[in-house]
């Protein structure tokens, strides 16, 4: 339920009145009163698709790189952007902007190719994951980071990643070999799970023993979780 109802509260500084919106726009980022991302979520893609529309007018007198850069540089580095607060989000608000990779695809590679399948045009010619794997792919690096490398990224953000090898009830188990993480509870579904401390920490749960090992570098931790996440595309 929305934090700001009807009334929405204010706040009095001297002779000055601030009033609460309903949407606040933080870093790019536009967070809602009821932490749905919809607004967020539309902005990009209405962005996205106004560039797209005006690339295809010139698409044929560009070169393919140079198209490349330039869909990469108006559509798809917004979609990427801050994308990790999409993590446990809805499949309506993911499919949005997997919308927008799809028309981002057609602009980039020659029509003729999609006579072989979106998919396969977009997983195995232009190398792109999907919007879920590459929430994923985030967060995985980013946990990788806070886990792997001391210092290297925000404190509150290594504060959550707490070794299963530390707890002190839980240091007989198998994980502790296993370099696995400790996922807090949550008590909402909706909201509790999308925390990092407990969506990040699930997905780096679920990679192979291999690929949380501490001693893995960033570099190559990066390319072999873009590989275990293009494997699933092979499955299906």
């Amino acid at each position: 339920m929305s934090m700001l109802n009807d009334s929405r509260p204010s706040l009095q500084l001297n002779n000055v009145t601030v009033n609460a919106n309903q949407h606040v726009r933080v870093l790019g980022v536009y967070l809602s009163s009821d932490l749905s991302l919809d607004k967020h979520v539309c902005s990009v893609s209405a962005t996205c698709f106004y560039h797209l529309r005006q690339l295809r007018r010139i698409r044929w007198s560009l070169d393919a790189d140079s198209v490349a850069t330039l869909v990469h540089a108006f559509a798809t580095s917004h979609v990427d952007y801050c994308n990790a607060i999409l993590a446990a989000a809805p499949k309506t608000t993911t499919d949005r902007l997997q919308q927008v990779l799809n028309a981002a695809a057609r602009v980039v590679s020659d029509p003729k190719k999609f006579d072989q399948g979106l998919s396969r045009l977009m997983h195995q010619e232009l190398h792109w994951l999907d919007i879920p794997e590459q929430v994923n792919y985030k967060l995985g690096v980013l946990t990788h980071r806070c886990h792997c490398l001391l210092g290297k990224a925000p404190v509150y953000l290594s504060n959550c990643c707490i070794p299963v090898s530390q707890v002190a009830t839980r240091r007989h188990l198998r994980s502790t070999a296993r370099h696995q993480l400790t996922v807090p509870r949550h008590r909402l579904s909706t909201y509790g799970r999308r925390a990092f401390a407990v969506t990040g920490l699930t997905m780096f749960y679920t990679l192979p023993d291999d690929l949380r090992d501490p001693a893995v570098s960033t570099s190559t931790f990066g390319q072999s979780l873009k590989t275990h996440l293009f494997s699933a595309y092979q499955l299906i």
